[in-house]
């Protein structure tokens, strides 16, 4: 009733529904807004970066790209970071592959987060 308050839906009914997802690190904005999140505390880019490619190895992807662009760590030159794990075939086209592009706000400026997640190949 109080959600339906703000969005000022009186007369009109609003249903919510909530589901529960899996293997939530098998889904790219997830694993970014995890990465995002160990970035905004200071943790080192790459001990993120890994963590996340941990994460979802765990999930049971068959492969994962991660990449950072930005001031990474404060650096006064902003450069492209990436770590690839697995099978990650950008270039085929039958190729099931999740992407998410997030931005964060650090205290040293804007990153650029990509995630990209091979989940299988169609015949």
């Amino acid at each position: 009733m109080n959600v339906q308050k703000k969005f000022n839906c009186v007369n009109r009914k609003l249903n919510i529904g909530i589901t529960r997802i899996a293997n939530p690190y098998g889904h790219p904005n997830i694993l970014a807004e995890f990465i995002a999140g160990q970035l905004k505390n200071r943790v080192s880019f790459r001990k993120a970066m890994k963590k996340a490619i941990e994460l979802t190895e765990q999930a049971g992807t068959k492969g994962v790209q991660v990449q950072i662009a930005g001031r990474i760590d404060g650096k006064e030159i902003a450069r492209v970071e990436w770590i690839r794990e697995g099978r990650v075939p950008l270039q085929t086209i039958r190729a099931k592959i999740d992407y998410c592009s997030y931005t964060v706000r650090t205290i040293y400026g804007v990153l650029g987060i990509k995630i990209w997640i091979f989940v299988n190949e169609e015949q």
